[in-house]
């Protein structure tokens, strides 16, 4: 056996029963080449402030991509890795949902100020009140 795969199974045993890299520690190290760009672009400018406010958010976000990824108690970053996730997808659900209503030029789309609840009307009707099939609560508008 030669060195190199004395060596990749040495990590592989090591890594076996952590955590390792998940979508969440992809985003956190995305972010962090994002400073460190950030932090070379500054530093060749002559700025030092910002240099110096790069290298401080840097150093804890390291921190925390290491913790996460050398981390044994795999529920819990299992957990935080899945709120994570559904917050990405809310995301871009909210931005998929919004390019659709704005392609739809049949009707025209509310927002109850209650509880958030998007209504579709048919557009033309005129001046109208929606009632909010969610919570009740009655919007004046113009379609």
């Amino acid at each position: 056996m030669n060195f190199f795969r004395k060596v990749g199974n040495a990590i592989v045993r090591f890594m076996y029963g952590r955590n390792g890299m998940d979508q969440m520690n992809v985003m956190l190290l995305r972010g962090y080449l994002a400073l460190f760009v950030a932090q070379l672009v500054c530093s060749f400018a002559k700025l030092y402030v910002p240099t110096l406010v790069c290298e401080i958010l840097m150093w804890p976000l390291m921190f925390l991509i290491l913790f996460r990824m050398f981390s044994k108690n795999l529920y819990k970053r299992r957990e935080e890795n899945s709120k994570f996730m559904q917050r990405i997808w809310r995301m871009k659900n909210r931005r998929t949902g919004a390019r659709e209503r704005h392609a739809d030029k049949e009707h025209k789309y509310f927002t109850c100020k209650n509880c958030k609840t998007i209504c579709r009307v048919p557009v033309g009707k005129g001046k109208i009140i929606i009632t909010c099939p969610k919570c009740g609560a009655q919007i004046h508008a113009k379609t």
